[in-house]
């Protein structure tokens, strides 16, 4: 019989598994037999323990989780293997929503219809496939619209760990088409798959 994982095993797998960064709560659920202030501690163990060893990844807190990351500096390493990868790019249209969003939500579909000054219903589909943003109930006004906010993945898309981390209002469109670019040499890449991917090499694709 195989001796039982320990439980930094147990979270090491389980962020290894993950795309996305997993928050304190669920990990310590996941655990069920620590407490929140444990499972902290197991996790700046097993920080410090990829950053003394010679490993080619690192435990990153971001976007109100944690995350395996490949370290900064194999990325131009990672990005070749990646290089062959298309990757679905995020139209201009598509980026100042993404903005908007941000800044004004929770926001109904007509209010950023009226700030753009066009219909947003294809660009509002796309970001909703790419989870950056979701639906957070409706509006209390005529019609009870749709109400859109972002996603932790839209943090973890910008690198910060929450809303008030985003930069000034007119930084934040070119900040957006930085990151639908292929990353510069020195930049982390997911340790997951589909996130890694989202970070990969540019294609001439846009939606």
């Amino acid at each position: 019989m195989t001796d039982m994982p320990t439980a930094k095993q147990i979270l090491e797998a389980v962020l290894f598994a993950s795309d996305v960064p997993v928050g304190l709560q669920v990990l310590t659920e996941v655990l069920g037999d620590r407490s929140v202030q444990e499972v902290r501690a197991l996790l700046a163990e097993m920080a410090e323990a990829y950053e003394r060893g010679e490993r080619g990844i690192i435990l990153h807190e971001i976007a109100g989780g944690f995350q395996i990351l490949s370290r900064k500096e194999c990325s131009p390493w990672v990005e070749r293997m990646l290089r062959s990868r298309r990757k679905i790019r995020l139209s201009k249209p598509a980026l100042e929503s993404l903005a908007i969003v941000a800044y004004r939500q929770p926001i109904t579909k007509v209010e950023i219809d009226s700030i753009r000054g066009v219909d947003t219903a294809g660009v509002l589909h796309t970001l909703l496939e790419r989870n950056l943003v979701t639906i957070k109930g409706r509006s209390k006004g005529v019609g009870r619209p749709l109400l859109y906010t972002t996603t932790p993945e839209f943090l973890s898309y910008m690198g910060i760990n929450d809303l008030s981390d985003l930069p000034e209002l007119k930084e934040v469109a070119p900040l957006l088409e930085e990151r639908e670019q292929q990353p510069e040499q020195g930049e982390a890449v997911s340790a997951g798959a589909a996130t890694t991917e989202e970070q990969a090499t540019k294609s001439e694709v846009e939606v």
